[in-house]
């Protein structure tokens, strides 16, 4: 495979917050909250600049990459947190944890920063190796853009609402730029051109001519969205004290993480019903008719949302960090991994088919011009 080689350049950055990490963590300023805020913005601030010292000609091209490459470094602070929090390491992030943002020690806090230091870490470098290469990076720039929002949707909400929302520190408003940049990003990246792709006019007429049953994988796919659209339905009750018998039962005996008074499930599962249950009809709509060529672009923005969202809510939902009495019961395992990832595993397959045959979704070639006699 090849490796980007300013992909290598990133890394190596990116890894310089492992010693100044632990040397700040002895720093006795950032016993404060303030010196801890005023700190980050110093540290975010050279970072930019030498980013910017090294990298000009690409940041030109795309100044992304400069988003990118600050992420990238913030990603590997997130995975300390993670580690420490599990006890995995120690001196490195406890300052920032107890003095910046003490809602990280939640068991969500500590899965989104699993995977913000794992997948959002790695899609970074590919990006960044992409603008290096002068590729485009368009597919991977959606699925990290909705990962990426999802993440953000449901932390500030769940940061302010929940137990932890006396506990919120001047650390807190330098998540203003997170969610002003992802907006800018995203623009920036539904604006690049997309992969022309070697579907011909016939090929496309004839993947628009054939009815639904002549297509099983899209026919399994709407049945997959209509099961998926009304969990998000029936979880987004649960949360909202539905007083049905069935969701009473359920957020009991098999979900009771949806309970806890972090407010992160909950928020969740009412992003889920309000954002993704939407999609859902539509994805099934543009399954059915041909020439719905939005689909692939949403489909990958949703996979990196549900992706986030179900990986950060399962591990949280067993997390040690969770009160007992809201992690799933021992006898609700089986079931609740499989609903789980039966969940999250779906629109991952939808992007998939998108990407993988995308003639049905492309606009149908023009018919030919008319022909008109001539009168004599």
């Amino acid at each position: 495979m090849d490796i980007p080689p300013l992909a290598g350049k990133i890394a190596v950055l990116s890894l310089g917050a492992l010693p100044l990490s632990f040397a700040l963590n002895y720093v006795s300023v950032l016993s404060y909250p303030l010196g801890v805020v005023l700190m980050s913005s110093l540290i975010l601030g050279l970072l930019s600049l030498a980013i910017y010292s090294l990298s000009r000609s690409d940041i030109y091209y795309d100044p992304l990459y400069a988003v990118f490459a600050v992420f990238a470094f913030t990603s590997v602070v997130d995975l300390l947190i993670a580690l420490q929090e599990d006890g995995y390491m120690a001196g490195f992030m406890a300052f920032y944890t107890k003095e910046g943002e003490p809602y990280l020690r939640t068991a969500h806090g500590v899965f989104i920063c699993y995977w913000d230091g794992i997948v959002h870490y790695l899609l970074y470098l590919a990006m960044t190796g992409a603008i290096r290469k002068r590729k485009s990076y368009r597919n991977l720039g959606l699925y990290w853009l909705g990962s990426f929002i999802m993440s953000i949707l449901v932390f500030l909400p769940g940061n302010i609402l929940g137990k932890y929302s006396s506990e919120i520190r001047p650390t807190f408003f330098l998540t203003v730029p997170f969610v002003l940049v992802p907006c800018w990003a995203g623009l920036r990246v539904f604006n690049q051109t997309q992969v022309p792709t070697c579907c011909t006019p016939n090929t496309v007429e004839e993947a628009q001519r054939k009815g639904l049953l002549w297509r099983p994988v899209d026919l399994a796919l709407i049945i997959y969205l209509i099961f998926a659209a009304f969990f998000t339905l029936f979880r987004g009750l649960v949360v909202l004290d539905c007083p049905m018998d069935a969701c009473f039962v359920y957020i009991y005996q098999y979900e009771p993480y949806l309970r806890d008074p972090v407010s992160y499930p909950k928020v969740q599962m009412l992003v889920n019903m309000f954002y993704v249950l939407p999609f859902y009809g539509l994805a099934i709509y543009a399954l059915i008719f041909p020439g719905c060529s939005w689909l692939p672009d949403w489909a990958l923005v949703f996979a990196g949302a549900i992706g986030q969202a179900q990986f950060s809510h399962m591990g949280a939902s067993m997390h040690l960090r969770t009160p007992f009495t809201y992690r799933v019961p021992e006898d609700a395992w089986t079931s609740f991994f499989l609903c789980n990832l039966l969940y999250a595993l779906g629109p991952h397959l939808l992007a998939f088919r998108c990407l993988w045959r995308p003639a049905f979704f492309l606009r149908p070639p023009p018919g030919p011009p008319a022909n008109h006699e001539k009168q004599h």
